[in-house]
Parts: C-alpha cells; sequence; structure tokens
C-alpha cells in the first residue's frame, strides 16, 4: 500500500434482476405482469433487491471516515482504473469476485455476500456485518489473504486476457471452431471442437468442474492456491482431418497451451463474460498459461472463530 495515499475503498455491484426488470419494461406494474405470466412473483425480486441494498448500505457505513471512496458497476469495471493502494468490496454473487479479479494487480478483495441462502460463498465469504468488522485491518495485513491462481491468455501480437476461473477459445456462438493445438508436452493435433476451457483451482469448483465431472477426471483438478491449470477440449470430432488424442491435461508453471486458429474468427474470453474478448483471426494464435498475477482474497480475520466460508460451488 502507497504510505502517502490513503486507501481508497472501491464498491463493485451490479444491477438487481429489479433494476434491469423496471429498466427494460418501464413500470413496476409493467414488470409484475411480465413475472406473472412466468409464474413468478415480484415480491421476490423486491426482497433481493433489498437484501443486496442493504448489504451496500452496511457496507459504506462501515467504511472508515478517512479513506477515499469509489464505486463501479460490474459492466464498467474494464473502464475503471484500480490504484495500488485500493482495498475492493464486491458485493453480490462469487461471480462477481471473479468479475473483477482480472482488472486487479494485488489489491485485496473482500467479497461481501447479500443472500447466504441464495449465493454459495465460495469467493463472497462474507455477510455485510462481517466486512464491516474487517475492512480497517486489510490495509495493515491484519487478515487472512489467500492468494488464487489466475491464468493469463496472450496473442501472436501481444494482446492478453486474463482471468480467475477460466479462459475459454472457441467461436463466439459454441459452434465448431477449428484450430491446432500444441500441448505443453509438445503434442500438435488439429481439432474441430466446441471450444477450449483452461481453468484454474477456482474454476476447478465451476464450468471445468462439469466437464471433469463428465468424464470422470474430477480428482485430477488444481486445488484454488495451486499454481497448475486444467485444460479440456469440449467435444472433439475425430475425422480425417481432425484428431481427438490431446483433449485434457495440465499446465505447470512455465508452461503453456497454444491454440492456433484455421477458423476465419475465434473468441478469447474469460470467467463467463464474452462482452470483454479477444479476436483470434486465420492463423493467428494464443498462448494460454498460469499468469504471474495472483488474486488476493481475504478469507479470515482474528476477530472471527471460525473462517466464514463454506464449500460449493461459485456463482455464475
Amino acid at each position: 500500500m502507497s504510505a502517502t495515499l490513503a486507501p481508497r475503498a472501491v464498491v463493485v455491484s451490479r444491477r438487481s434482476e429489479l433494476d434491469e426488470l423496471l429498466g427494460r419494461h418501464g413500470t413496476r406494474a409493467a414488470a409484475e405482469y411480465f413475472l406473472k405470466e412466468r409464474g413468478r412473483k415480484i415480491s421476490e425480486v423486491e426482497e433481493r433487491h433489498a437484501a443486496q441494498q442493504a448489504a451496500l448500505a452496511t457496507v459504506s457505513a462501515a467504511l472508515p471516515a478517512d479513506w477515499r471512496r469509489g464505486q463501479v458497476d460490474r459492466d464498467d469495471l474494464a473502464r475503471f482504473l484500480f490504484g495500488p493502494e485500493d482495498v475492493v468490496i464486491t458485493v453480490g454473487q462469487d461471480g462477481l469476485v471473479a468479475n473483477a479479479a482480472k482488472y486487479l494487480d494485488g489489491q485485496p478483495v473482500v467479497g461481501v455476500n447479500p443472500e447466504p441462502a441464495r449465493f454459495p460463498g465460495v469467493l463472497a465469504r462474507f455477510s455485510a456485518e462481517q466486512a464491516a468488522a474487517l475492512l480497517r485491518d486489510v490495509p495493515d495485513g491484519r487478515v487472512e489473504v489467500q492468494r488464487r491462481a489466475m491464468v493469463l491468455a496472450t496473442l501472436d501480437d501481444g494482446q492478453q486476457l486474463g482471468g480467475l476461473n477460466e479462459i475459454y477459445v472457441g467461436h463466439q456462438s459454441h459452434q465448431s471452431s477449428r484450430y491446432l493445438v500444441t500441448t505443453p508436452e509438445g503434442g500438435r493435433e488439429r481439432h474441430s471442437s466446441s471450444g477450449v476451457l483452461v481453468g484454474t483451482g477456482t474454476g476447478a469448483t465451476g464450468w471445468c468442474a462439469s466437464v471433469a465431472l463428465e468424464r470422470g477426471m474430477n480428482e485430477t483438478l488444481p486445488g484454488p492456491e495451486a499454481s497448475e491449470l486444467c485444460w479440456f477440449v469440449r467435444e472433439a470430432w475425430p475425422s480425417q482431418a481432425t484428431g481427438v488424442r490431446f483433449t485434457a491435461g495440465r499446465i505447470a508453471p512455465g508452461q503453456q497451451l497454444s491454440l492456433t486458429s484455421e477458423s476465419e474468427r475465434l473468441v478469447v474470453f474469460a470467467d463467463g463474460v464474452e462482452s470483454d474478448h479477444l479476436v483470434l483471426t486465420w492463423g493467428q494464435r494464443v498462448d494460454i498459461g498460469p499468469s504471474p498475477r495472483h488474486l488476493h482474497l481475504v478469507i479470515g480475520h482474528p476477530s472471527f472463530s471460525r473462517k466464514p466460508s463454506r464449500p460449493g460451488r461459485r456463482g455464475k
């Protein structure tokens, strides 16, 4: 942390479902009718909105008076400039931590879960009240922090994209994509598939877990702090021109998985955010491996008798 600047608390949130409904339909009555036609009640949406607003208010009231403040919506993260002295507080589901992580470089992250009954709390581990109790101790390192590995994709023109959970390479519509894969061990093979996933230990609780479970490979996934990555080819198609020998594996530090596009347009996106992506044209290569950056996730505080975390799948 900078010795000359007071910490800045940056609160990251996303629009609630109620906000989105009102933005789409204009009035509460129209939104209520829309939900009713689909067998839902607007009261449950309003309760979730109220829970999020209450958590945001609790966090805001707990911020030290001498700290600077910032707030950013998830959709604006790519345009927000984080500073080295920032303390990042996400208020929402687990996926919001992953959304913010790709834009950070060592800033501590406190994940606030406004709806423990709905969200697992794998990354967003604290209630708003718990977060309020530990915030002042974060800049001085008097909290327990977990360094979670991240994944980095680098195009041959220098463009880069990082992720906390996984990186996907494939066709934007997830239809068949064609490419040449070069494995970390040097294997080479042409593929026609639904794309490639490269995941971290954090991502091993989500999309990668689904693929691994289907293949009976769940025990091979890395842990959240492991420096290795896992990778899977989705639905590789065997033909006279494409193979299925190299469809899964691990990537150790210093290694990379390389894909050279043999399609007119493939996309590279991280953590399920398709709007923020890189584009691979024919003949262009992307190299994917462990990132030099890590997520610094706050997971505990001495005043808590036990860690507020619990196992479960991350939110999307």
